[in-house]
């Protein structure tokens, strides 16, 4: 009986947890090194006075990736998990009044309607169909594929579908193509904002990103037990498959010999040998030789990518009154151009941040009066940690002005448990990027083709999660799992795309 490859998956994010349940069901020995106390990466939690907040990613969306991703490894997601589905996606304001959106198109389209006029309502529906149509003619050659080129993608598209994207202006910036749609100023801010999502300025990610909106018309869900259940799960499901987990213990340096990776040494001083080593954090720790000079061979020298948003955020057990929270909650701040080129042209954080709350509490029952509740708040920020220029006192001053617009906004808050996370602490806990959480901004219209996708330069290192294609966020770091545990069966000559 042939002996089983040993396969080292260094971080246990979501890409890497979906690669090691992948290939521990295919019967692959696989170790998974995390340098914290459990699974998850930037799924986390932060406890603020005696309760556990999601102080990560708050949205779960294409629950299809891991309908598949648990159906190919014998498993049942739904028997899983307890999901219960949003009716409202989320709630705008802008301080004097605020606009709902809906899973229900037609919802939306009413509440914009009355926000705004029928004329604004009827551009909505167009813009739906619009971004359903792109979100079609981009799951399978894009979000799917091992690693899309612009040709090639254009090729697998055909002509009814490039015409979709053609039509759409695909050179064009999210913020220019969304002109034709709402003249309304404070409609154009909300869809622009799903450019954040990825960690990019809606004056400059490509249009394609208006797919965003057919996303969450598909669904966004609330997981009871909170966004950590997910790696827990896939980690459980693993160790059920014989996949070993070493916690609290991080990896010094990767021993690299010719082109190929040959074990990892463990700041304990424990080596670990390997024959496949998947790498499931950003992949300029390994450009900037983080873990060793040698490993930044993995990684093109010449590749040039802009850093994507950091943030600073708040977690918070309160006592919350006044504005009605939903889930999830904006407040839109003007002008909202500067936003943007504070943070990717000046560097620093907003001086009229836009800020997001989710209120974790407050799904399909109502909160008692008076009772605590978990929130979240996050501002979008450089992505800066780290560096000389990192200045705490601008990040005090930030924390006055949003504390400050909540409450202008008619939120008031009580009895305040905060713990409150910087660039500077995310680039400790992600380290790489100056604390950016989402890799590279997706700015211009090729730079979605410019991620690296499952195959490092080093042969047997192969790369996961939010840095690597597809991109970032829950689902897209699941399908880069998915897609790098192809990869690694490929290699071994047990599967074909």
């Amino acid at each position: 009986m042939l002996k089983s490859p040993k396969v080292l998956i260094v971080g246990a994010g979501i890409g890497g947890l979906s690669a090691a349940l992948g290939l521990s069901h295919q019967g692959l020995d696989v170790t998974v090194i995390e340098k914290n106390a459990g699974p998850g990466g930037k799924i986390r939690q932060v406890q603020a006075g005696n309760s556990f907040i999601d102080s990560g990613p708050t949205v779960f969306t294409m629950k299809w990736i891991f309908d598949e991703l648990f159906a190919n490894c014998g498993e049942h997601f739904d028997s899983e998990f307890e999901l219960e589905a949003l009716d409202i996606l989320a709630r705008h304001s802008w301080g004097d009044t605020y606009l709902d959106l809906y899973a229900d198109s037609q919802k939306s389209a009413d509440a914009i309607g009355q926000f705004s006029g029928p004329q604004q309502a009827k551009q909505f529906l167009e813009f739906c169909k619009t971004a359903k149509k792109v979100y079609q003619a981009l799951k399978t050659p894009f979000i799917e594929s091992p690693r899309p080129s612009m040709m090639g993608m254009m090729s697998s598209l055909g002509l009814a579908k490039s015409k979709v994207l053609w039509d759409i202006g695909p050179f064009s910036s999210l913020w220019s193509a969304l002109d034709r749609y709402f003249p309304d100023p404070r409609l154009h801010q909300l869809f622009g904002r799903y450019a954040t999502y990825c960690g990019s300025s809606p004056y400059l990610a490509p249009a394609t990103l208006m797919l965003i909106a057919q996303v969450e018309m598909e669904g966004v869900w609330s997981i009871k037990g909170g966004m950590i259940k997910i790696p827990e799960v896939i980690a459980r499901l693993a160790q059920k498959k014989q996949c070993n987990f070493r916690y609290n213990s991080e990896v010094q340096s990767l021993d690299i010999a010719g082109d190929k990776v040959k074990g990892a040494l463990l700041t304990s001083g424990e080596y670990l040998e390997c024959d496949y080593l998947i790498f499931n954090g950003d992949i300029n720790a390994l450009k900037h030789g983080l873990l060793g000079e040698p490993a930044s061979e993995a990684i093109p020298k010449n590749l040039q990518q802009v850093n994507s948003l950091s943030a600073v955020t708040w977690s918070m057990q309160v006592k919350a009154s006044g504005f009605p929270l939903v889930r999830h909650n904006v407040f839109f701040n003007q002008p909202y151009r500067d936003e943007f080129s504070d943070i990717f042209t000046k560097g620093k954080i907003p001086e009229n941040p836009t800020v997001y709350i989710c209120a974790q509490d407050r799904t399909g029952h109502a909160i008692e009066s008076n009772s605590h509740e978990r929130l979240l708040c996050l501002v979008n920020a450089p992505a800066k940690g780290g560096t000389s220029s990192y200045d705490v006192k601008e990040v005090d001053r930030c924390e006055q002005k949003i504390f400050s617009l909540m409450s202008q906004y008619g939120l008031q808050l009580q009895n305040l448990e905060v713990t409150r996370t910087s660039p500077q602490e995310f680039a400790k806990l992600f380290p790489g990027r100056g604390g950016a959480l989402y890799g590279q901004a997706t700015h211009g219209w090729m730079s979605s083709f410019q991620r690296l996708g499952s195959q490092s330069q080093i042969s047997n290192l192969l790369l996961t999660g939010g840095s690597t294609h597809p991109g970032p966020g829950v689902p897209m770091a699941a399908m880069s799992g998915r897609l790098v545990a192809a990869t690694l069966m490929e290699h071994l000559g047990l599967t074909k795309r």
